[in-house]
């Protein structure tokens, strides 16, 4: 099939989910057209059956039609990596516990939460945060991470495109957003093998099962967001357990299992 992708082509959930969907169908034989206002991310170097095409975005109405809905997805198989033992030795050097979050640090991240919730998670275990992303909120995360006396325990690393290195190196996934509409970030740590603390919010609980392969809890609920991380991380034993069903988990969400998905969709239209 010769099939067009119109996306944004930002490290936002929806870019990342568009380009690697085009990647997916693109190795299966199909002729993938990208029709965007600049090159995403993801799709760096030369990919066999791919083109991009950039346009101007004009303003649009909303859709008025039925919607009909085909779950997101991440690819299980670039996510089950060993951890990078130099990597983390860097950033734990003492073997500390490493909290993760990943975002463009929007105001509807909550970043200054998720600095919260680890102040007190470093309270009573060793531990470290890694900060992927850049943003507008950025600096108010740095100043906080000073004011509570942290930030000698956190790490900003910018925007980085390759997060299956990143990702198993983590114990705890943090996602403290106002609002998400899936949370494709936490479903990527899951594949990982990495338990997620989340706020309840938008389709997080589509992704998250409470107890299970991690927690959730209120917007802006820091303490007890901070509670369920001290309770999977403070035991090895448990935190194991939550790794191996997070990562268990993400199996339902395969790209294996979806891009078939979108093929018939397309394919009724033919």
């Amino acid at each position: 099939m010769k099939i067009g992708i119109v996306c944004y082509p930002t490290f936002g959930g929806s870019g990342v989910l568009a380009t690697e969907l085009g990647k997916a169908l693109a190795q299966k034989g199909h002729m993938v057209h990208f029709i965007t206002y600049q090159q995403p991310v993801r799709l760096n170097g030369f990919i066999p059956n791919i083109f991009y095409h950039e346009v101007q975005v004009p303003t649009y109405p909303l859709f008025k039609k039925e919607i009909e809905v085909i779950v997101n997805f991440v690819d299980v198989s670039r996510f089950q990596r060993q951890p990078i033992n130099a990597f983390k030795k860097v950033i734990a050097p003492n073997g500390e516990r490493i909290l993760l979050h990943a975002s463009n640090f929007r105001k509807i991240k909550r970043v200054q939460d998720v600095v919260k919730i680890f102040a007190e998670v470093n309270k009573q275990i060793p531990s470290k945060l890694l900060f992927v992303g850049d943003g507008p909120e950025r600096s108010t995360a740095e100043d906080l991470a000073r004011e509570l006396g942290v930030c000698d325990e956190i790490q900003f690393v910018g925007k980085q495109e390759q997060m299956e290195d990143i990702m198993p190196i983590a114990d705890l996934f943090l996602l403290t957003s106002e609002y998400e509409s899936f949370g494709l970030a936490a479903l990527e740590a899951m594949a990982a093998g990495v338990p997620v603390v989340s706020t309840n919010a938008g389709g997080l609980s589509e992704i998250v099962t409470d107890g299970d392969n991690g927690y959730m809890g209120d917007v802006g609920d820091v303490a007890t967001m901070s509670k369920h991380a001290l309770a999977i991380l403070k035991d090895d034993n448990i935190l194991n357990e939550f790794k191996k069903r997070a990562a268990e988990h993400a199996k339902k969400f395969d790209i294996s299992k979806i891009i078939p998905l979108y093929e018939k969709l397309y394919e009724r239209f033919l």
